[in-house]
């Protein structure tokens, strides 16, 4: 009976434990705008930068129960390019394209890309994501993004793009 006990706790603790460390994930949304001018050339690499974004990590981390110190791990989940306008526009100017992320005092490092952009993608661009721990990024105040662009097609209106990334947070929920 005495080892039933013991077997019924440890079990528990195991249970309760996964269930704590569940607690301790969860994401995080940013939002910024570029804009693609209209172009000339073709096959030509070109840079596009986003505005500074804000991470309002503290902020972000307090409501999920946690602090900067805490974080184990970020990494960027999801990566999507909308076109906002012009309205009917589409991702078909696109050849290429490759994302980096930088901050202040850190190594730009490449986040995103797709290598071969689909000619029947739309106007919802899906980037492939690079498995990298990007916490020092995030728990910054600012980041940046940087889109290395190769275009295919003469594209002949501004092309405004809101880029959404979700990122993964795996912290320690004050200490735990």
């Amino acid at each position: 009976m005495k080892n039933f006990v013991y077997i019924l706790v440890g079990v528990f603790a195991l249970v309760s434990c996964d269930k704590l460390d569940e607690l301790t994930k969860f994401d995080i949304e940013y939002k910024s705008n570029v804009t693609i001018e209209s172009t000339v050339g073709i096959d030509v690499p070109f840079d596009v930068y986003t505005p500074d974004v804000e991470t309002n990590s503290e902020s972000k981390f307090e409501v999920n129960d946690t602090r900067k110190d805490l974080i184990e791990e970020i990494r960027l989940k999801e990566l999507v390019l909308n076109i906002t306008t012009p309205d009917d526009a589409d991702f078909s100017f696109l050849e290429s394209i490759v994302i980096y992320i930088s901050a202040e005092g850190l190594d730009e490092i490449k986040i995103a890309e797709e290598v071969e952009v689909d000619p029947n993608t739309g106007n919802s661009l899906d980037v492939d994501v690079v498995d990298v721990d990007l916490k020092e990024y995030i728990k910054k105040d600012e980041f940046n993004l940087r889109l290395e662009t190769v275009t295919d097609e003469v594209i002949s209106r501004d092309h405004e793009i809101e880029v959404n990334s979700t990122f993964f947070v795996d912290a320690k929920i004050l200490g735990l």
